[in-house]
C-alpha cells in the first residue's frame, strides 16, 4: 500500500471536510446575525457539495491533462483562498460568494481522490484504500462538529473568527500535497487519446448499473448531509445546548471513522459487497423513524447506529465504479457518480430546512429521510455483485 499517496489523500479529505462541517454547529447564530431562513442558511452547508456535483466531470477531464496530483493540488490551493475568504465576510452575499469560491476548490480536489486510489492500488484492495482517505473526511467532519462551539468560537466570538481558524487545515494539506504526494505511474493511468473520451464517456452512460451506482450515492448524499446537517438543532429541539449538540451529532462520525476501515476489509474476506449495502438502509430506515421520539438522554444510540451504517454503504459505494467499471473507464465513470451524487448533499437540506421554515418541526424531514434509505435498501438487491466470491463462482 503506498502509504504516502494514502497520507496525502487523507490530509486533503480532512482539509476538505473540516471547514464545511464547522457551519452546522454555527447554524443558530448565522441565521440571526446574517437574518437568513432556515433554508438560506443551509446553502452556506450545502454549496461546496453543489460544487462537487458542477465540477465533478471537468475536474476528471482536467486530471487526465495535467496529472492528478496536479489537479487536486491546485484544487486545494483554491480551498485555501476561499476559507481565507470566508473568515472576511460581513453580509450574506459576501459569505456565499466566497463560500462558492471554497467549493470550486473542493470540486476539483475531491473527485480526483478517488482515481488516484485507483491508479496506485491493486482493484480488489480499493475498498480497504478507499477507507483510508474516507476516514480522514470523518476525522475532520467530526471534530469541526464536536469542537466549534465550545473550542474554536469562543476564542475570537465571531462566525469569521472560526472560518479562520478553520483555514488552518487546508493551508497545512496544500504544503504537504505538494511535498509528499507523487503522479501515479504513467502506464496506471490509462490516458485515452482525446478522440475517444467522446466515445468512452458515451459508453460509461449507456451502463445501467453504473446509473444505479449514482442513485445510491444521490441517497446517501441526501441522508447524510440532511442528517448532520440538521441533527444539531434537532438536538437542540430537544433540550441540549448548542456545545452539547455539536458533541452529539459527531457521534456519528466517530463511530465512522473505524468503521469505514473495518468493513471494507470485513467485505474484502466475505467477497461480498451488497449485504454491505441493503442491511445498513434497512438498520438507518428504523433508526430515522424513530428518532423522531426519542429522548435527548438516549440520542447517543442513534448516532452510533447510523455513524455505522452510513458509513459502510458509504465506503462500499465509493468502490463501486472501481470494481464495476473496466480500468480505463474509472476515472470517466467516478466523476459521473459523484457529480449525480453529491446533488443529493444539496437537495437533502434544503429540504430539510424549508420543512423546518414552514413547520417549526424536523419529524417530517426524519420520515422523508427514512423512506429514502428504504428506497437504496431496494436499489442494493437491483445491483449485480461485484465480490471475489461471487466473481469466483462465475
Amino acid at each position: 500500500m503506498p502509504w504516502a499517496i494514502l497520507g496525502g489523500a487523507w490530509l486533503l479529505g480532512f482539509a476538505i471536510y473540516a471547514p464545511m462541517l464547522c457551519v452546522p454547529p454555527m447554524e443558530h447564530i448565522l441565521k440571526e446575525e446574517l437574518l437568513l431562513t432556515h433554508a438560506q442558511t443551509s446553502l452556506l452547508f450545502s454549496v461546496p457539495l453543489l460544487m462537487i456535483a458542477i465540477v465533478a466531470i471537468p475536474a476528471g477531464l482536467i486530471s487526465d491533462r495535467i496529472g492528478v496530483r496536479k489537479a487536486a493540488g491546485i484544487g486545494i490551493i483554491i480551498i485555501v483562498v476561499g476559507t481565507i475568504l470566508r473568515g472576511t465576510a460581513t453580509s450574506a452575499s459576501s459569505l456565499l460568494a466566497f463560500t462558492f469560491i471554497y467549493g470550486f476548490g473542493v470540486g476539483l480536489s475531491y473527485p480526483n481522490l478517488p482515481k488516484l486510489v485507483s491508479a496506485w492500488v491493486p482493484r480488489e484492495k480499493a475498498g480497504i484504500a478507499t477507507g483510508v482517505f474516507v476516514s480522514g473526511i470523518m476525522v475532520g467532519a467530526a471534530l469541526a462538529l464536536a469542537i466549534t462551539m465550545p473550542l474554536v468560537f469562543p476564542i475570537t466570538n465571531t462566525f469569521q473568527g472560526v472560518f479562520l481558524i478553520w483555514s488552518i487545515p487546508p493551508i497545512v494539506a496544500a504544503i504537504l500535497w505538494w511535498i509528499l504526494v507523487r503522479e501515479p505511474p504513467r502506464n496506471s493511468l490509462h490516458i485515452e487519446p482525446v478522440s475517444r473520451g467522446k466515445t468512452l464517456f458515451l459508453k460509461v452512460l449507456r451502463n445501467k448499473n453504473l446509473w444505479l451506482v449514482a442513485i445510491l450515492l444521490l441517497a446517501e448524499c441526501l441522508f447524510f448531509y440532511t442528517w448532520t446537517g440538521w441533527a444539531p438543532l434537532l438536538m437542540m429541539s430537544k433540550g441540549a445546548t448548542p456545545e452539547l449538540a455539536g458533541l452529539i451529532t459527531s457521534i456519528v462520525l466517530w463511530v465512522g471513522i473505524p468503521t469505514v476501515f473495518l468493513m471494507p476489509r470485513l467485505a474484502y474476506k466475505l467477497g461480498l459487497r451488497k449485504p454491505f449495502l441493503w442491511l445498513p438502509s434497512i438498520i438507518i430506515a428504523i433508526v430515522a423513524w424513530g428518532a423522531i421520539h426519542m429522548d435527548l438522554s438516549l440520542m447517543w444510540l442513534p448516532m452510533v447506529l447510523i455513524g455505522v451504517a452510513s458509513s459502510t454503504r458509504f465506503a462500499t459505494i465509493l468502490a463501486l465504479p472501481v470494481e464495476l467499471m473496466p480500468e480505463e473507464e474509472v476515472g470517466t465513470a467516478s466523476g459521473l457518480v459523484l457529480a449525480i451524487g453529491y446533488t443529493g448533499g444539496v437537495i437533502g437540506p434544503l429540504i430539510g430546512g424549508r420543512i423546518l421554515d414552514l413547520t417549526g418541526s424536523l419529524d417530517i424531514s426524519l420520515l422523508f429521510l427514512s423512506g429514502a434509505s428504504i428506497a437504496m435498501a431496494v436499489i442494493a438487491f437491483m445491483l449485480p455483485e461485484t465480490g471475489a466470491k461471487i466473481r469466483g463462482k462465475q
